[in-house]
């Protein structure tokens, strides 16, 4: 049989058809005559005609924005109430630490500054102090963006400006000048933009997987860090589930053999009722189907021997967080966390912004597969349940993690510090967002690192104006605060 010209002779690109998760084809010779890089970044170039990069230093509040006390009163809607105390207490330590807290009144506020439109899978509560160490399925250590808990897709524009805004406010709770934190916000949106532009350059699976941990202090020029992250290298790697559960688990006896169980320790981590305790067991059996079959035998290895109620971190504090200690057959322990999921605090914000307001058939779903698009390496055991009716994420507990305190390091660290967690950002949100229409729109001058450098100098002033309104709610008694908890 003569091959006809319908046919095709494989020297065109007629013959193939647009596949749905593909990049569609705009022409029949393909990308690789680089007009499709051009064109992208070109239209990023364009986005600044009408939003141009200087006008990222702008912050107007709305008129009505809530009072730091209502805002804590709003977002503690819905958590267990005996634990405000404790969530006020921690976001009442520094007004870096209520940054921490309050992703929600920062969202609102971010609603009338500009953004270019273009979405991303963001963090959502980017800030300084939620980077850090964890490990892998061989047991390394990788760094990267580890809480997700606001996790949407929306405009890229918040992460950066929470992340510049934290350093900042990191830079003066250690007793930095304005002149170092302005430093520290620069440099990070400077490495942002320069990572986002290395990215664009390269073929699409290098960017996917760029940019090693053991090249990001050459990457970012972050020497004088590399001590304090050795520091707590160190500690990463003795913070393990088995470590946890020798400190706070005891073998007991019952008349029908030796168990382990956990031990109280309040108000922090607490014994739950039988009934409580049995809920969150059979919640792992749904559990299971969202853990990828491969991890399947591993978790067939475990018993569950006990649950506790643990109290989490500062924004989290309030919502329902337990631990289940299971068990090898050499008595080896797991601990998985299994941690409420609550609905972001960014969902009410963006549609005012322009951006699609999500149907989430699971918030611990959302978590899960929003910290999946974004991290380099994941958790091997993720996965979410349900207990009660209310959404969960499921996670190793204490899987090596490691952070570096931003509120505690010099001047020359924190530059140092801000540059890593800058370029890190921009390796995060490129998994989502296009680094070629990113890169294009940031482009080569520091205009856009000036501009949120400038934004991000304004919001801490207001962030320690809402921190002082939050003391005064304090002293007057209408807010609880239990404090060194």
């Amino acid at each position: 049989m003569h091959r006809t010209e319908r046919e095709g002779t494989g020297h065109g690109g007629g013959r193939i058809p647009a596949v749905p998760g593909f990049a569609r084809r705009r022409d029949g010779r393909g990308g690789g005559d680089g007009r499709v890089a051009r064109s992208r970044k070109q239209e990023g170039k364009t986005l600044r005609e009408r939003v141009p990069r200087s006008s990222h230093d702008s912050l107007v509040l709305a008129v009505g924005r809530p009072g730091a006390a209502q805002a804590v009163e709003e977002s503690s809607r819905g958590r267990v109430p005996e634990l405000a105390p404790i969530r006020v207490g921690r976001m009442a330590a520094s007004p870096f630490a209520f940054l921490r807290g309050s992703a929600g009144l920062m969202a609102h506020d971010l609603v009338g500054t500009p953004v270019t439109g273009v979405s991303a899978q963001i963090c959502g509560d980017a800030h300084a102090a939620n980077f850090g160490l964890y490990g892998d399925a061989r047991g390394g250590l990788v760094i990267d963006l580890n809480d997700f808990d606001e996790t949407v897709v929306g405009p890229w524009e918040w992460d950066v400006k929470r992340l510049a805004v934290s350093l900042v406010l990191a830079g003066r709770a250690a007793g930095a000048d304005d002149g170092v934190c302005h430093a520290a916000a620069f440099d990070a949106m400077g490495a942002y933009r320069r990572t986002m532009r290395l990215l664009a350059r390269l073929p699409a699976l290098d960017a996917w997987n760029a940019i090693a941990d053991e090249e990001l202090v050459s990457h970012t020029d972050a020497r004088d860090l590399l001590g304090t992250l050795e520091q707590v290298s160190r500690k990463a790697r003795s913070n393990t589930s088995a470590r946890f559960a020798a400190k706070a688990t005891e073998i007991y006896s019952d008349g029908m053999g030796e168990g382990r169980r956990f031990v109280d320790a309040p108000p922090v981590l607490r014994r739950v009722p039988d009934r409580e305790a049995a809920a969150v067991a059979r919640s792992l059996q749904e559990y299971l189907g969202t853990v990828s079959e491969d991890r399947l035998p591993l978790l067939a290895r475990y018993e569950i021997h006990d649950v506790a109620f643990r109290v989490v971190g500062t924004g989290s504090v309030g919502t329902r967080s337990y631990v289940v200690l299971l068990l090898d057959h050499r008595g080896d322990a797991l601990v998985l966390q299994v941690k409420e999921a609550r609905a972001s605090a960014l969902l009410p914000y963006l549609a005012a912004s322009g951006f699609q307001v999500p149907e989430v058939a699971h918030e611990g779903r959302r978590v899960v597969l929003g910290q999946k698009r974004m991290q380099v390496v994941s958790d091997i055991l993720l996965g979410w349940t349900t207990v009660d009716g209310r959404p969960f994420q499921v996670r190793q507990f204490r899987n090596r993690k490691g952070s570096v305190d931003p509120a505690a390091l010099t001047p020359d660290q924190l530059d140092d510090y801000g540059r890593m967690t800058g370029a890190l950002l921009a390796r995060a949100h490129a998994h989502s967002a296009d680094p070629l229409l990113l890169a294009g729109y940031c482009g080569k001058s520091e205009e856009l690192d000036e501009a949120l450098a400038r934004f991000a100098m304004l919001y801490a002033d207001r962030t320690e104006a809402d921190h002082a309104a939050l003391l005064k709610a304090v002293r007057s008694g209408r807010l609880a605060a239990e404090h060194g908890v």
